[in-house]
């Protein structure tokens, strides 16, 4: 029983563990400007392709309240119904992915960065989504856009 009991513990906590972002899947942009400058440079390329931008996150405004030191990094949230809607459709639990997010960030050397992930790693283990999908690949268009439009230099 106790062999079973331990099976059961571990086994639900494999099916727990969440499935986490793989580097090689992660698109980074090299960054002209600071941290503020970059984002408010995304901003406006997000709201000028007609996208919405639903929230920043200040990453190191909050680790400073905290009491936390991180150098600045800020990611933002946006989206378009018009490319996430049809990835729902396809499967509602692309709501827990979407909308997309960029990260804004300076690293150890001063380097700022703009960094998302590849939207077909993002939706890839979901039943319904396919790779080959005209928004996902759309979606990857955008970001790529966004990204260099942001990136200035």
């Amino acid at each position: 029983m106790r062999k079973l009991l331990q099976a059961l513990v571990l086994g639900g906590s494999v099916w727990a563990a969440p499935v986490l972002a793989d580097e090689d899947d992660i698109v980074r942009v090299k960054a002209a400007g600071d941290v503020g400058a970059v984002m408010a440079a995304l901003e406006q390329a997000v709201e000028g392709a007609g996208a919405t931008v639903f929230a920043k996150v200040d990453h190191g405004a909050g680790a400073e309240g905290a009491g936390l030191e991180l150098g600045a990094s800020q990611l933002l949230i946006f989206g378009n119904p018009q490319l996430g809607t049809p990835a729902m459709q396809a499967n509602p639990l692309a709501g827990l992915y979407l909308p997309l997010k960029v990260l804004v960030y300076e690293d150890a050397g001063g380097q700022v960065w703009l960094a998302y992930e590849e939207p077909e790693e993002t939706l890839d283990d979901l039943d319904g989504v396919d790779d080959d999908d005209d928004y996902i690949a759309k979606m990857t268009g955008a970001l790529k856009k966004l990204t260099t439009a942001a990136a200035g230099g």
